[in-house]
C-alpha cells in the first residue's frame, strides 16, 4: 500500500488569505499546505480520505486518473466541499462515486448536495453511491478498513486504519478502547494544529504524548496551521521517529 499526503493544512490552508505572518510568506513549498486529505493506493485501487475545497487541485496534482471511493472523517466543509468535482470521475468511469461516512455525515451530504438527490435531476450533476460506516470494520474494493472513533471537541468523527497505518485528523481526544485499535500500527498519521492548546485539535505536545503512548515506528503530523511555525524549524525539534507531513509526501507501508 501507499499513502500520498494530498493536503496537510487546516481549514484555511496555508498561506492563509491576506495573512502577513512570516510562515504565510514562506518560499519553502513544504509550508504551502492545501486542506487535509490523503490518497491510499493498493494494487490499482485508489481511495481518497476527505474531499475538501482543494479536491480538484489535489487530484490534478497527484495525477489520479481513477478513483474508486472516498472516505469521510466528518462533515465539516473543509472535508466535504469538493465532492461536486467527482462529476469528472462519474463521466470517465461510467458509475456513481462510492462515498463512505457515518449516518450523520451522509444525512448532511443530502442536505448540502440536495441537487444530487433531487427527484428530477439536472443533467451533468455528480452521482454518489452512499455507504454507511457503523463502527465495524468494512471493506472497500478488497481493502480492509478499521474505523476508529475519535472526537473533534464534542463531535464524534472517524479515523481509519489500513493494515500497518492509522490515519487520524481533526481530533483532540481518543477513548482508551479506541486506542487499542491503533496499537500495533507501524505508522501513525495524527493531527496537530499548533504548539499551543486548542479546543478541538491536538496541540503538538499533546500529539507527541499520544505518539509516545502508542509507539509507532514512525509518526506523521498533519492538519498543520501557520501558528505551528516554519516546517524546517519545527522539524528540528521533533523526536527521531516523528516528522511533519507535507503536501506530496509519499509513504509505502
Amino acid at each position: 500500500m501507499k499513502i500520498t499526503f494530498l493536503g496537510t493544512g487546516t481549514s484555511q490552508g496555508m498561506p492563509v488569505i491576506a495573512c502577513p505572518c512570516p510562515v504565510c510568506q514562506s518560499t519553502d513549498p513544504r509550508d504551502w499546505r492545501l486542506r487535509t486529505s490523503a490518497l491510499i493506493e493498493h494494487q490499482g485501487i485508489n481511495i481518497v480520505i476527505d474531499a475538501g475545497p482543494d479536491f480538484r487541485q489535489q487530484m490534478l496534482r497527484a495525477k489520479v486518473k481513477t478513483l474508486h471511493a472516498i472516505l469521510l472523517t466528518h462533515e465539516h466543509r473543509d472535508h466535504i466541499s469538493g465532492l461536486d468535482d467527482v462529476r469528472a470521475y462519474n463521466w470517465l468511469q461510467k458509475r456513481p462515486m462510492d462515498i463512505w461516512g457515518e449516518a450523520r455525515v451522509l444525512t448532511e451530504l443530502k442536505r448540502e448536495y440536495s441537487y444530487v438527490f433531487a427527484e428530477h435531476k439536472y443533467p451533468g450533476i455528480p452521482e454518489f453511491e452512499m455507504h454507511s460506516i457503523d463502527g465495524q470494520p468494512f471493506e472497500v474494493m478488497g481493502i480492509n478498513i478499521i474505523p476508529i472513533r475519535v472526537y473533534h471537541y464534542k463531535l464524534p468523527i472517524y479515523g481509519f486504519r489500513f493494515g500497518d497505518l492509522t490515519y487520524i485528523t481533526d481530533a483532540n481526544f481518543i477513548p482508551e478502547d479506541e486506542k487499542e485499535k491503533i496499537i500495533g500500527s507501524k505508522y501513525l498519521v495524527i493531527n496537530a494544529l499548533r504548539t499551543q492548546k486548542h479546543i478541538s485539535h491536538f496541540s503538538l505536545p499533546e500529539a507527541l504524548e499520544l505518539i509516545a503512548q502508542l509507539s509507532p515506528r514512525k509518526a506523521f503530523i498533519t492538519h498543520i496551521g501557520h501558528q505551528m511555525g516554519f516546517h524546517n524549524e519545527v522539524a528540528k525539534t521533533l523526536p527521531e521517529n516523528v516528522c511533519l507531513a507535507y503536501d506530496g509526501l509519499e509513504l509505502e507501508f
